[in-house]
């Protein structure tokens, strides 16, 4: 079923061949939503997605090469994504770095490093500035629209091995509020949606995955681990008029753990 007030309008967002990025691409999808995602390197998989999703809910869907960790390029990329689509309702600033990228950054507070520390700023906070302020420019012109920032309860818990991720959500979060602040005038709503431990690649690639996968049911009154789904459900709830007065939150999403 597709919401009427939502039917044709436009998500763009960042890291949508995986995890909750492919979540959110099926979801605002399957309400009729027409979809831009960008890819770091697998064309080929993300093509195959946007052809699943043009045949299944009949809306348009494009898949653009982009590098998270150059977000001044987003410039460029929302001018090519202006030659596909003819509006942006929605961005939705996703896409996260793992493996050599965060080397230095991923660790012990003893061992964390400038460089990899600097890798996830620019990915996460540097990248929601940049992916956001080409997305409102968009979105003034039809009159508004709603951002959206994914972050973790890892700013508000302690996760072993996670300083560098924790402080640079807690810090994307500050921008999320200084970002509705500023833009509410235009229409425009920014949150963020903070998910506890979600089982996807990223998550997998701690070396302490089963650990976390295992605490996370056990501390979570609901006995599991978070889905990429339960995430993509909060984030569209966020861009619809049911939150037409949701500006500067951040929701959490954690499964009850975060009070545990």
């Amino acid at each position: 079923m597709c919401n009427d007030d939502m039917k044709g309008k436009t998500l763009v967002i960042s890291g949508g061949t995986k995890g909750i990025g492919k979540e959110c691409v099926y979801k605002f999808a399957s309400k009729g939503i027409n979809v831009a995602f960008t890819y770091n390197s697998n064309q080929q998989f993300a093509e195959d997605i946007c052809k699943d999703i043009e045949e299944k809910y009949k809306v348009k869907c494009k898949a653009y090469p982009f590098n998270i960790l150059e977000p001044e390029k987003y410039k460029e990329l929302f001018e090519e994504i202006d030659k596909d689509f003819d509006r942006v309702d929605f961005f939705i600033s996703n896409a996260m770095i793992y493996g050599r990228a965060v080397v230095g950054g991923y660790g012990k507070f003893m061992k964390l490093k400038p460089r990899g520390l600097n890798n996830i700023y620019t990915a996460t906070v540097n990248a929601f500035v940049c992916g956001a302020q080409q997305a409102a420019k968009r979105m003034q012109k039809i009159g508004g629209g709603a951002i959206v920032s994914l972050s973790s309860t890892g700013n508000l818990v302690y996760i072993e091995n996670y300083a560098g991720h924790g402080t640079n959500k807690a810090a994307v979060e500050a921008m999320v509020k200084y970002a509705a602040n500023e833009l509410g005038e235009f229409g425009i709503r920014v949150n963020a949606v903070s998910g506890g431990p979600i089982d996807t690649d990223a998550l997998k690639a701690f070396t302490n995955y089963e650990e976390v996968k295992a605490k996370t049911a056990e501390y979570s009154p609901l006995n599991r681990i978070g889905q990429p789904q339960d995430l993509a459900q909060s984030c569209y709830f966020l861009c619809t008029s049911d939150a037409s007065w949701i500006t500067g939150h951040t929701l959490i999403v954690d499964g009850g753990t975060t009070f545990r």
